[in-house]
């Protein structure tokens, strides 16, 4: 017969409410173990009897998806919020600083304004100057072109140069627009260097001298770090002097010259041999030192031959006597005695 309430036949029952909180505690348990690292929890710790515990809610669990399922609940979640607050409220109030955030301005830009540029020399205080002369018909009303100095460090459109310097000119709703100039020192004190604006034909005007640079000083960067120098080559090495040569007297005077041996005169004679017969060669004079470039040089005093050495005892240096020769015998007197 065919029922008409209850699980099919063949079925299991139908879950009870206790089978679907552990059913949907499962659930949870293996959702959190896919997004949650328990190394990084700061509440989870581990006990020695091999149970899991939640620090903050003084709870104890038998596994790790226990204790996930636990953090998804609603005592802890209520545990972690007042935590947050009480901390919030303990922690001491720091003074943030004030901040103020200037939004750009977005305008449409209409294009660049009209200029002209005049090179300029003044042969009473031999100075350069160039004069600007910048339209600006379309400006905004009540405001004023501004002009600024970049150095060669700053822009990012050519290439380095320290030989060069930018000149920057802005108005709404135009373009900026910059020059480049040399990068000459600019005298501000000069009453000739002056900028204006005429608000009736909208002409910006400015005017700048160059203070004259000495002859053959190379530019300085002005608006920007000095780039370094390199290293200055160190002045060539002396060679050293041959050894055995005598250095110049510290006077300056310059040596005697060398007599030049010729065919007539014919090499130095030779020193005359020793005829002490048991004397020694005297030792050869030591090597002049030569002194160290830049110090004075002073000639070491003259060397007096030593005297020979004495004789050992029990040896005389005479030549040996000499004694004659001994008699030959007779040979008659011999044969007869045989």
């Amino acid at each position: 017969m065919d029922r008409e309430w209850g699980s099919k036949p063949g079925s299991g029952g139908a879950a009870s409410a206790q089978n679907e909180a552990i059913d949907r505690r499962e659930r949870l348990r293996r959702l959190a173990l896919e997004t949650i690292d328990l190394a990084k929890d700061p509440y989870f710790m581990r006990n020695h009897l091999g149970s899991y515990e939640c620090k903050l809610c003084l709870t104890l669990h038998n596994n790790e998806g226990n204790y996930l399922a636990h953090t998804q609940g609603k005592r802890h979640q209520t545990n972690l919020a007042k935590r947050a607050a009480r901390e919030a409220k303990e922690a001491p109030t720091q003074p943030q600083p004030n901040k103020r955030k200037v939004a750009p301005r977005k305008t449409v830009k209409i294009g660049r304004p009209g200029y002209r540029v005049t090179k300029q020399y003044d042969p009473e205080t031999k100075q350069r100057s160039l004069l600007f002369q910048i339209e600006y018909p379309e400006i905004e009303d009540l405001t004023k072109p501004r002009i600024r100095y970049m150095s060669s460090f700053e822009q990012r459109v050519y290439a380095y140069d320290k030989l060069h310097q930018f000149i920057l000119f802005a108005a709404e709703p135009y373009e900026i627009i910059g020059f480049r100039i040399p990068s000459n020192e600019i005298d501000n004190v000069s009453p000739k260097s002056f900028t204006h604006w005429d608000p009736d034909s909208k002409m910006y005007t400015v005017q700048l001298y160059f203070r004259p640079r000495p002859m053959g000083q190379p530019p300085q960067a002005v608006n920007g770090p000095t780039p370094p120098q390199p290293p200055a080559a160190p002045p060539p090495a002396r060679p050293p002097p041959p050894q055995g040569s005598v250095p110049p007297p510290p006077g300056g005077a310059p040596p005697p010259p060398r007599p030049a041996f010729t065919a007539a005169n014919g090499p130095p004679p030779l020193p005359p041999a020793s005829t002490n017969i048991g004397q020694l060669p005297p030792p050869p004079a030591p090597p002049i030192p030569v002194p160290p470039m830049g110090t004075s040089f002073v000639l070491p005093p003259p060397q007096v031959a030593r005297p020979p050495p004495p004789p050992p005892q029990g040896f005389s240096l005479q030549p040996p006597q000499q004694f004659p020769p001994p008699p030959l015998p007779n040979v008659n007197q011999t044969t007869m005695q045989q």
